[in-house]
């Protein structure tokens, strides 16, 4: 028997007879059930309804009728649940939003990369330190950063935590995004000072003062001729996205709902399948194929066009509108030579996909500290090529993927704010993988922009 496409026989514990290659090996198996019990009784995060919304402006941006801005933090820490720290993160990706929608003249859909992002998938289950071997960091999800035996034993009651971090973190989004937080009326009051360095072209400049004068003189005279406020007319809406890794978390927020067929993940708007857990016959595709989330699929340059088709024949064998988002992290000195032949096979078959570029795990290397790092020209050149892939295969990119934040971290190296690999230790602070931070996604959100533009012009 078949419901919506599928085998009847899923269920959300389904994905326990299937390899999970990202498994937390918990100690305690009965503090786990415990944990996992008391997940179940807990009010979802998110509700049927705005899954199903932000499902429908999915479908419009697979139509061209919108593009995704989809940023956060690489692995949320439970510190970070703070008023400033959230408050930054969606500042950035609103102003990156806004300059999107002056220059590409669409609509843009914000999600971020929080409210749950507290699981990270590891190469290595295991790290060893001086002779000492202990388990990999998976994120606060499940054990600590701190190299301790205390801290990197996994703890089922870390779900618990997670939980309330991630909810106290949506409290807060609402409030402010009901609200009005940011100071969207004066762009040009936004922190460009970094666009004044020498370096800097003439052109990139005048291009940028050109572009935050009339995005101010724009936004006012919206608000004049409604005499509302923007915020009022615009009702800005922020969804939440997060890997998917951690299946006891997921699959304890996966509920049916009144008025409703079908199972949704409560967790988050948005989540999705990484690189590292995309196998066919693994847990992570057979739990995702049963929920009516949007889902997204995170894929490198070692996909083929064959496996890209029979993931989108198990996790959306109707070819449902909205549904799938393929969220390429090719590398730039990959993606030209890999992404036009899976483009092309997907284009061919008649599926409806939202191509999203993620231009940051392609794209890391090890500094000469031993720090991990990623170079703003890189990053950009990834987003340009896939840019050209799209345009000359005669399709759209729907959207791009950053790991960033909204404070001035020293993570990743160039662009105008002319960081360098010397300045990596002056405040280096990401959990995990580096991250943009809030001038060079800015700048990033300036380029992104700018080509949009160009696209819509042609």
């Amino acid at each position: 028997m078949l419901i919506n496409g599928m085998l009847s026989s899923w269920s959300p514990h389904s994905w326990k007879s299937r390899l999970d290659t990202q498994a937390i090996e918990y100690e305690d198996l009965g503090a786990l059930d415990k944990a996992f019990a008391r997940l179940c009784q807990l009010p979802p995060l998110v509700t049927s309804w705005e899954i199903e919304r932000l499902k429908r402006l999915l479908g419009e941006a697979q139509l061209g009728k919108r593009f995704l801005a989809q940023g956060g933090d690489c692995a949320e820490t439970l510190a970070d649940c703070r008023p400033q720290v959230i408050a930054n993160k969606l500042k950035i990706l609103l102003q990156m939003s806004l300059v999107m929608i002056h220059e590409g003249k669409m609509p843009v859909v914000r999600v971020g990369r929080f409210a749950g992002q507290y699981a990270k998938p590891r190469s290595k289950p295991l790290e060893s330190r001086a002779g000492v071997e202990r388990p990999s960091y998976f994120g606060d999800m499940v054990n600590r950063a701190d190299f301790t035996h205390l801290g990197r034993r996994p703890d089922p009651e870390n779900m618990i935590v997670a939980y309330s971090h991630a909810a106290m973190t949506l409290n807060f989004i609402r409030s402010l995004s009901a609200g009005g937080f940011a100071d969207v009326h004066h762009p040009e009051f936004w922190e460009l000072s970094f666009f004044k360095r020498p370096s800097v072209p003439d052109s990139l400049r005048n291009e940028y003062e050109r572009t935050t004068n009339q995005l101010a003189e724009a936004l006012r005279f919206m608000e004049a001729l409604g005499e509302r406020s923007v915020e009022d007319l615009t009702k800005v809406e922020f969804y939440t996205s997060h890997e998917g890794l951690n299946l006891h978390y997921e699959s304890a927020q996966t509920r049916q709902v009144p008025r409703r067929t079908g199972w949704y993940d409560l967790s988050a708007h948005f989540p999705w399948i990484g690189e590292r857990t995309r196998a066919l016959d693994g847990a992570h595709v057979e739990f995702f194929k049963g929920i009516d989330n949007p889902v997204g699929v995170k894929i490198g340059p070692s996909i083929t066009s064959d496996q890209i088709m029979r993931l989108l024949d198990t996790l959306n064998p109707s070819n449902e509108l909205g549904k799938m988002a393929l969220i390429t992290r090719m590398g730039a000195t990959k993606v030209a030579d890999v992404l036009p032949a899976l483009v092309e096979t997907i284009q061919r078959s008649g599926r409806t996909v939202l191509w999203v570029c993620d231009p940051m795990h392609g794209n890391t290397q090890v500094a000469p500290s031993g720090v991990k790092t990623r170079v703003f020209d890189d990053i950009l050149r990834e987003v340009e090529l896939t840019f050209d892939v799209h345009e000359g295969c005669g399709t759209r990119l729907g959207g791009v993927h950053f790991e960033m934040t909204g404070e001035d971290v020293t993570e990743c190296v160039g662009g105008a704010a002319g960081i360098t690999v010397d300045d990596l230790d002056k405040n280096y602070a990401s959990a995990c993988d580096p991250r943009l931070n809030y001038r060079q996604t800015l700048e990033m959100g300036f380029r992104i922009a700018q080509r949009l533009g160009k696209h819509q012009k042609a």
